[in-house]
């Protein structure tokens, strides 16, 4: 990278440097390649690490760079392509879900979560552990809250631990007869749990897809589920549904 002094500009100095470290990335490195440390990198474009913490972090946002534990700040790979929902409204589980169970237990929800199942916050409800890899590499981990009233068939027997547990959960789930479903998407920031399990550092940035699934008249399942968004960019098509399409052009649904 060159050593040119940012001159004053009319948009803020960090939006500036994030343009000219974009165009650095396409001449200059390839996929995978480290960064300079930051200190580097804040003394040839004369600017405030914190002003290239924004630019970086913003470049990371956009799927431009990852941060690695261990190993720094590289050069990221194109975003990849992953389905991340369907124009048909079925259950956690079914048709072409590309979801892997990885557990379930038997524990007290978060108080939003509760409020939104419509139980009472001290009332355990089944919360269903998932992930979703592509690529080789982790893109996505779910936490789906099933209250105990919606899989009351549910016994000791048919829920042994880890993953046969959650498919059990699953399955129980499936024996009702789905109404309808409704999803938001937010952008967050990556917690210790989600950050560890998506390989990222904690705080950085994520798509939060929270979907409520109905039956018999009201919420029978909750879903979290949290994307890397460095990986991910979803985009909403006419028919409703959710995707995540390669690459860093911007492809209408």
């Amino acid at each position: 990278m060159g050593t040119t002094q940012l001159e004053s500009v009319p948009e803020p100095k960090y939006w500036h440097l994030k343009t000219v470290l974009s165009e650095a990335l396409d001449s200059e490195f390839t996929v995978g390649e480290i960064l300079p440390n930051e200190r580097d990198l804040a003394a040839r474009f004369g600017v405030a690490r914190a002003t290239l913490r924004q630019a970086l972090e913003q470049l990371e946002l956009e799927g431009r760079l990852q941060r690695r534990r261990g190993v720094g700040t590289t050069v990221a790979p194109p975003r990849m392509g992953v389905p991340v929902g369907s124009d048909q409204q079925v259950w956690p589980g079914t048709g072409d879900d590309a979801w892997q169970p990885v557990d379930s237990t038997l524990a007290t929800p978060p108080a939003v979560v509760a409020t939104a199942l419509e139980t009472p916050r001290d009332q355990g409800v089944h919360i269903v552990r998932r992930s979703r890899v592509s690529h080789g590499q982790p893109v996505a981990a779910e936490l789906l809250y099933v209250p105990v009233t919606s899989v009351p068939d549910l016994t000791a027997i048919d829920t042994p631990s880890e993953t046969a547990r959650a498919r059990a959960v699953l399955r129980e789930l499936q024996r009702l007869e789905l109404e309808g479903q409704d999803r938001a998407v937010e952008l967050g920031s990556a917690r210790a749990d989600d950050a560890r399990e998506l390989d990222r550092l904690p705080g950085a940035p994520v798509l939060v897809v929270t979907t409520r699934f109905f039956a018999a008249g009201r919420t029978a399942a909750l879903s979290v589920a949290t994307y890397r968004a460095d990986t991910c960019r979803l985009t909403f098509g006419a028919s409703g549904g959710v995707e995540i399409h390669h690459g860093p052009e911007r492809e209408a649904s």
